[in-house]
């Protein structure tokens, strides 16, 4: 399950950085970050030390290699596939090693504001999964002003067919010293009553985190402070939801 508002955040920013860019005259293919015309494509790689999505452990506390490509039409139109390596460590036909999500949405500035709007569509595909009951959509709409972000998502149906779901988040970024970049996050989980996909009859619940970044020959290396207000047994047994750190490298193409 994609951090989608990680996702949106940088999509967001990219593309409101690049909104005039995008409204080139003549139509062309660029590659990398260098924008020729209206068509522009980018891609990432990263490896994690526990691939965290809202709060909660997708790869069982492990480590999990990351990667995505994004295309960008103008003005301000995207699509994209991202994965990640995961571990569930379930024998319930929640069994495979892999996460594809494909989305797609419009991004852009509010006329000669530094307000921004991101709407969009991502679903969530876990292919090695011996059932499908594990596969979800989203819908989104987010709105950002400088470094602050806003988002909403809705699922009409969850992970692991559990009904209902909404996410109301909020981040915020600054930079404290050349080339490092603090990044706050908090988010709010509203589950189907009596539980969702939880092990517990909790039905919502916080998640939050600290990141610091320091980008250095283009590579990004990242340390997280993740958590939720989840106890145990909400999530199985697991320390899934237990507050840690989370070190990352990752870099653009």
């Amino acid at each position: 399950m994609l951090n989608k508002k990680i996702l949106t955040a940088a999509v967001t920013t990219a593309l409101l950085a690049g909104a005039g860019m995008a409204q080139a005259d003549e139509p062309a293919i660029v590659t990398g970050d260098s924008l020729v015309g209206g068509f522009e494509i980018s891609g990432n790689v990263a490896l994690v030390t526990d691939y965290r999505f809202r709060g909660i452990s997708q790869s069982d506390e492990d480590l999990a290699v990351q990667g995505g490509f994004d295309a960008e039409f103008g003005p301000g139109f995207y699509l994209g596939i991202w994965g990640s390596s995961v571990d569930f460590d379930s024998n319930d036909g929640y069994d495979g090693s892999l996460e594809l999500d494909y989305y797609g949405g419009w991004a852009h500035s509010i006329g000669d504001t530094d307000f921004g709007i991101d709407v969009g569509y991502i679903y969530y595909d876990y292919p090695g999964d011996s059932g499908d009951e594990g596969d979800y959509q989203e819908f989104y709409i987010g709105t950002s002003w400088k470094d602050l972000s806003l988002q909403v998502n809705y699922s009409d149906d969850y992970y692991a067919e559990t009904d209902e779901f909404w996410y109301v988040s909020g981040d915020y970024s600054f930079s404290v010293f050349e080339d490092f970049t603090v990044g706050l996050h908090v988010g709010y989980n509203m589950l189907e009553e009596d539980g969702g996909f939880l092990s517990s009859d909790e039905d919502q619940y916080t998640d939050y985190s600290v990141t610091v970044t320091y980008s250095w020959a283009s590579v990004d290396f990242s340390l997280a402070y993740v958590g939720t207000d989840l106890d145990d047994d909400d999530v199985f047994g697991t320390d899934w939801a237990d507050d840690t750190a989370v070190f990352t490298i990752a870099k653009s193409l």
